[in-house]
């Protein structure tokens, strides 16, 4: 946003994966809900896998659309040291693997609580991969 004011924010909500915390946390790293800038912490989907632009409707009225991963930054290890590392990983072909969550832009606002369903809806084929935003 800094180099180009004009572009669309794409980072408006952060979700995250429950999981992430507990593999986290079996590396030493004591991480609670909401530690990482989530605003949203869900279980059982795997957000890194989902596409760019799909749909995410969450209790009774909220809908984001997912724009990207999100690209953790050095300060993160002020937080706690090494955990930078511990949120990225490589994959067979030595790309990163960013597991520090997705990033969304809000369809429509509503009330989220704990507990709340979230439905996916995915967008037409062909799938776009996720890339950092």
């Amino acid at each position: 946003m800094a180099a180009d004011p004009t572009q669309p924010n794409l980072r408006q909500v952060h979700l995250i994966a429950r999981e992430l915390l507990a593999e986290l946390d079996k590396k030493g790293f004591a991480i609670s809900p909401g530690d990482l800038g989530e605003n949203i912490l869900t279980e059982g989907i795997d957000l890194l896998s989902l596409p760019r632009n799909a749909i995410l409707r969450i209790g009774e009225s909220a809908v984001v659309e997912i724009s990207g991963l999100r690209n953790p930054c050095w300060q993160i290890d002020n937080f706690k040291p090494g955990l930078l590392n511990a949120v990225l990983d490589k994959d067979d072909n030595g790309e990163p693997i960013r597991k520090a969550g997705i990033m969304s832009v809000v369809l429509s606002d509503g009330a989220v609580s704990s507990g709340d369903t979230i439905e996916v809806d995915l967008p037409p084929e062909p799938h776009q991969k996720l890339d950092r935003v």
